[in-house]
């Protein structure tokens, strides 16, 4: 499962996880998985609950490890790691999208989006100078000083956006983030996603629906812990 003539910036050899290893509770969530995926692309990973595309969300996104295999993301292998060192590639090479936005009530937008820069350690004025930047591509830079109950849901969804890129990641993992948006407002922030896309950003955006994922250019679907590559329509 290659993209070629795009270096690699995810990818996974025969990467399993098992959960409760040995005991009558055991779960086999993912299975012998290989998977490579060229800086640049846009691709999805689909699959009903249970399926195990969190599961494989997770390790590339450096929340969990895996049980048996190999993960190199944006060329480190993930298991010389330690944790520490785990978090820091996180911060540095990865985004995060949610469908519920997960913004915090008591801060505006600005704020929220210059978050993560604080366990970065970057200097007050640089974070919010950049989170302003950061709103601007987004198209909410009229929106800095609006807490999330003042924005509608694809503006809190664009916040959430801005703020995954704010340690301009060449990765971000995008969980349902169209889920709990109306169809004209989720075409909106997937024409977004194609825009980060084309600035060289690599998007895998994690959906059940496919709709969503006909936006993709590379489509997998998972099931049983398997995942296999789907033809795209052209």
């Amino acid at each position: 499962m290659s993209s070629p003539g795009k270096e690699a910036v995810i990818e996974t050899r025969a990467l399993g996880k098992v959960y409760s290893p040995g005991t009558e509770a055991e779960v086999i969530a993912l299975q012998a998985v290989d998977l490579r995926i060229g800086r640049g692309e846009f691709v999805a990973i689909m699959g009903p609950s249970g399926s195990g595309k969190s599961t494989l969300m997770n390790l590339i996104g450096c929340l969990d490890t895996p049980s048996s295999g190999q993960y190199l993301c944006d060329g480190v292998d993930v298991a010389t790691l330690d944790a520490e060192e785990r978090a820091a590639l996180r911060l540095e090479k990865i985004g995060f999208v949610f469908q519920g936005f997960n913004l915090l009530p008591r801060m505006n937008a600005l704020e929220n989006v210059a978050m993560p820069m604080g366990y970065a350690n970057v200097p007050r004025e640089e974070r919010l100078q950049r989170a302003r930047e950061a709103l601007a591509s987004v198209g909410l830079a009229e929106r800095a000083g609006h807490r999330p109950s003042e924005l509608s849901g694809g503006q809190q969804q664009r916040v959430a956006i801005a703020r995954a890129l704010i340690n301009r990641p060449p990765i971000l993992l995008a969980d349902e983030p169209t889920g709990a948006l109306d169809t004209k407002t989720g075409e909106e922030i997937l024409a977004l996603f194609k825009r980060l896309q084309a600035e060289d950003h690599t998007v895998v955006l994690i959906t059940h629906d496919p709709d969503v994922a006909a936006h993709c250019d590379r489509v997998f679907a998972m099931r049983d812990g398997e995942l296999h590559e789907q033809e795209v329509a052209a």
